[in-house]
């Protein structure tokens, strides 16, 4: 996805001459960091293929973690890495065995497997800069993909709207996450899926967790559902219009073609649309609310109400003076929050239930909206009004963890210095902000580190 890393949220893969851009989001098989106020973080982990919708695995000290040490990317080591990755499959394969994968689809499945130095490569990309919302919306709902996603809805409409009925999913949800993800199905993954999680399980970092995926893969192609030769995917391991990881696949998947196959991978997208739509399903999808609603805020608001913990009637917040573009209260789709992905100077959005079940798929801030907005504009929706501050670049990684070291010497401890914007080092703004009596939105600007200079 996680765009994810989806995406990552840099796009370099080129689609096809048809298709103006190519899948927006990546993904990353470790945790996102909490991201908001208006940037999209990359980090560790972080490439340019596509989310897998399922929460990342967490880093642990597992005795396979210990036991096979996480390898540095110089060119030596991945030559000494490959040579010793028959080892390992002669000995997963045993272990595979005993999990009651048979014999020949083993056989099958690990035929003219290598090791894929590429995979480490991409899972150690280490980028330091941030690409802010604006940059990012500016791809991810581009006239290209809205007028794309609205000819998917008049092909796809009937398919659809039963998926629709079935699963109470809006279909624009389904449409724009499918559009997020492979630019509804132009790019899908090219990298074989038996070889990539192989090669992640080997490597050995995070060896319980694609070891655990792979054996997932293996039980898709034993029922039949997929061969290996067709099992393709982002290099992680994601899979299909909508990038489902293995286990995903076996928590979420359905054979809505009624085939006996719960097909992710083929030209009709039937399966996958209403994989996702399960999977939306599974996490509260409500029918009928929308993720946010963008809105205005009234003169001297108090941005320390701007905070996803601060849940509020819309009834509420009118009373409050936020309103709607158009000046009127928000209609009472419940409980809602107000984000500030860009900081006090940017668009305000009122968000619903929602946005998090959409998190789910990917937690990034700018993710989300992206979908939700997505979405909107197939349906016939206007673009967002609000300005955002054009003229700020994102921070680098350097600047970031300069940004909390500076905080946490002032005492607003931000706990770690690891560069990454979360809740603990936006709390921590704000109390700054607060104290030098500027406007404590939270949002981490290079103005800000600059005056902190």
């Amino acid at each position: 996805m996680r765009m994810i890393i989806s995406a990552g949220f840099l796009a370099t893969i080129q689609a096809s001459a048809a298709v103006a851009e190519p899948p927006m989001t990546s993904i990353r098989p470790m945790p996102r960091p909490a991201v908001s106020m208006g940037a999209v973080y990359l980090a560790a982990n972080d490439v340019v293929e596509s989310l897998r919708p399922e929460p990342r695995p967490k880093a642990t000290t597992t005795l396979a973690a210990k036991t096979i040490p996480a390898r540095a990317t110089t060119e030596l080591d991945l030559t000494a890495d490959a040579a010793g990755f028959p080892g390992w499959v002669s000995a997963f394969r045993q272990r595979a065995l005993a999990q009651g994968i048979r014999a020949d689809v083993l056989d099958r499945s690990f035929r003219d497997v290598t090791f894929d130095e590429s995979v480490i490569r991409l899972d150690r990309n280490q980028s330091e800069f941030v690409k802010p919302i604006w940059e990012y919306l500016d791809s991810a709902v581009s006239e290209s993909r809205i007028t794309n996603g609205k000819a998917q809805l008049a092909k796809y409409g009937p398919v659809l709207d039963r998926i629709e009925r079935q699963y109470g999913v809006d279909k624009q949800a389904v449409l724009a996450i499918w559009g997020m993800e492979t630019n509804y199905g132009t790019f899908r993954g090219s990298s074989n899926t038996i070889r990539s999680l192989a090669t992640l399980a080997y490597e050995g970092r995070r060896a319980d967790f694609f070891e655990a995926e792979l054996i997932q893969a293996l039980k898709i192609i034993q029922g039949g559902h997929v061969t290996p030769e067709q099992m393709k995917g982002s290099w992680a391991g994601a899979m299909g219009h909508t990038q489902f990881m293995p286990s995903s696949f076996w928590a979420h998947a359905v054979d809505f073609t009624g085939d006996g196959k719960r097909d992710l991978w083929s030209d009709d997208p039937s399966d996958a649309l209403a994989s996702t739509a399960s999977y939306l399903k599974h996490f509260g999808w409500t029918k009928g609310q929308p993720w946010g609603v963008e809105v205005q805020l009234p003169p001297g608001f108090d941005f320390t109400l701007a905070n996803r913990s601060i849940m509020k009637s819309p009834g509420e917040w009118s009373a409050m003076g936020v309103r709607d573009m158009d000046g009127r209260a928000v209609r009472d789709y419940g409980e809602a929050s107000i984000l500030l992905p860009a900081g006090g100077r940017g668009a305000a959005f009122m968000i619903f239930g929602n946005f998090r079940v959409i998190e789910r798929y990917n937690p990034a801030d700018a993710y989300v909206i992206g979908v939700g907005h997505l979405g909107d504009r197939i349906m016939g929706g206007p673009p967002i009004r609000g300005a955002w501050p054009r003229g700020d670049r994102g921070l680098t990684l350097a600047e970031r963890k300069e940004l909390q070291q500076r905080l946490t010497a002032r005492g607003f401890d931000t706990e770690m210095i690891d560069g990454r914007i979360g809740p603990r080092t936006i709390s921590a703004l704000r109390s700054y902000q607060i104290a030098e009596g500027i406007m404590p939105d939270g949002y981490p600007s290079l103005r800000l580190l600059e005056r902190m200079r």
